[in-house]
């Protein structure tokens, strides 16, 4: 993928990874906008190529009372504003084939979520848009296999494509990362490590996702010791009130921290 074709990335020229950051889904017009003045603010500080990201709806529930949006025009209104705002590219996932031309209206990146990841349809439209198109990595999928989804976007004539890995399966109820596949997914696209969703601890009896949020760093340094080229991170200002995956969320209060510690090693890593 080339970060230069994407529109309003600034920072491209700084040689640090690229960030995806935002909230699980957009609860609010408030929340968003509070997010992404802080994450704009901070990635701006320390020459981080951003893209500001948030879910319009979502569709993947444990449960049917589950939050799964405040209605998708609203949401993706929202989202138009952030970008326009701050005038930072803007991302969110897409669950069928029919929100991909109606998503591209109001974003600059299409994200097909793990579940979906082998369906073709959805890839299609997604990659027929003309937007980037990031490529979650089914938590029952082998990095080498996320190769056939890549070229899917390739024969649909787009070129713009990254895929992102949020952890594979781990028995029932966790994930894990198997840190080998980094090379091997970058050897046919630009790579993203979910830091975030790699800490979920999913089928929980509650029907709530847990997670491991004190891990975060963990993860993430091991990402950017292996030469990831983009980091995905949800964020929020109170996980534990948050609508969606509160529990595996970074504290927006500890970004700042943790990427200024990133952005180091990837200088330290530059330099050898």
């Amino acid at each position: 993928m080339n970060l230069s074709l994407v529109p309003k990335l600034k920072n491209t020229d700084s040689n640090n990874f690229f960030l995806l950051a935002g909230p699980c889904a957009i609860e609010s017009e408030d929340m968003a906008m509070r997010i992404a003045e802080k994450v704009v603010k901070i990635t701006n500080d320390l020459k981080i190529p951003y893209v500001f990201k948030g879910s319009f709806k979502k569709a993947n529930r444990s449960r049917i009372d589950s939050f799964t949006g405040i209605g998708d025009e609203k949401a993706l209104k929202i989202l138009q504003k952030v970008s326009q705002t701050f005038d930072v590219p803007t991302v969110t996932d897409i669950h069928e084939a029919s929100d991909a031309a109606k998503a591209a209206e109001y974003v600059d990146v299409l994200q097909i979520p793990a579940f979906l990841v082998r369906q073709t349809d959805l890839v299609v439209a997604a990659a027929k848009t003309g937007k980037v198109v990031n490529l979650k990595k089914g938590q029952f999928m082998s990095p080498a296999s996320m190769k056939h989804a890549v070229q899917k976007v390739f024969d649909s004539g787009n070129s713009q494509v990254m895929v992102t890995d949020r952890g594979t399966m781990f028995g029932y109820q966790d994930m894990i990362v198997d840190f080998r596949g980094i090379p091997e997914m970058r050897e046919f696209a630009s790579t993203v490590l979910d830091v975030t969703h790699s800490l979920q601890q999913p089928n929980q009896s509650s029907g709530v996702t847990g997670g491991r949020p004190d891990m975060i760093e963990t993860i993430a340094r091991a990402g950017v010791v292996n030469h990831v080229d983009g980091l995905f991170i949800e964020t929020h200002f109170d996980p534990a009130n948050a609508k969606s995956d509160g529990a595996n969320m970074l504290h927006l209060d500890h970004l700042q921290g943790l990427l200024s510690n990133l952005v180091a090693i990837r200088k330290t890593i530059n330099s050898l």
